[in-house]
């Protein structure tokens, strides 16, 4: 078996799961509510206080294909994930590091990033599944604060977010994220003759 596709998932309170006849698990808390289908060759089991996934037909490890051993951990970190989302939901930080980088929030769950460049860029982000809040203080880089249930859209829009500049190795100019560490290298080396 997968060493991730076989821990049991534990199903904090207040947190309903059913999985439906076609094996699409959805998964209710009080953060929001997520759906996921999984593949045939996994059955979801839903116990009393956990979820186990198996493989479908009985197999055991030795009989289930290549195949079957990826969508069996696969499929045992989506839920996982869902299950915290729901109950707990994901947070991440980004900081603008750079004179004159600028974040300012629209009417219509719009992003305004002022990052260098002769214009600025609008961002729209969904409304029903991530909810942002900017903060710039002075004396230190402005922040963007964005949570989420559903940690692949979360992930995704942070990830866009940070292509608009990434960091760049001299100066560390760039959108990062907040505690990530960026590789620094030295510049021209003066007059070597």
């Amino acid at each position: 078996m997968s060493r991730i596709g076989k821990l049991p998932i534990s199903i904090p309170e207040k947190v309903t799961i059913s999985v439906s006849e076609d094996n699409t698990v959805t998964v209710k808390g009080p953060k929001g509510e997520l759906t996921q289908k999984v593949d045939p060759s996994i059955v979801v089991n839903v116990e009393e206080d956990k979820i186990v996934l198996v493989y479908a037909d009985g197999k055991t490890y030795a009989e289930a294909t290549k195949q079957e051993h990826a969508y069996h951990g696969l499929y045992r970190a989506l839920i996982n994930n869902m299950v915290i989302g729901v109950s707990t939901g994901f947070k991440k930080e980004l900081e603008l590091v750079g004179v004159g980088y600028r974040v300012n929030e629209k009417p219509g769950n719009t992003l305004e990033l002022i990052l260098g460049f002769t214009h600025s860029i609008y961002m729209q982000l969904p409304a029903d599944v991530i909810k942002f809040e900017t903060k710039s203080e002075r004396n230190k880089n402005p922040l963007i604060i964005l949570e989420s249930c559903d940690k692949q859209i979360l992930g995704m829009v942070c990830a866009k977010i940070r292509s608009f500049r990434k960091p760049e190795p001299y100066k560390g100019k760039g959108v990062k994220f907040v505690g990530e560490v960026i590789r620094r290298k030295s510049g021209k080396s003066a007059g070597a003759k």
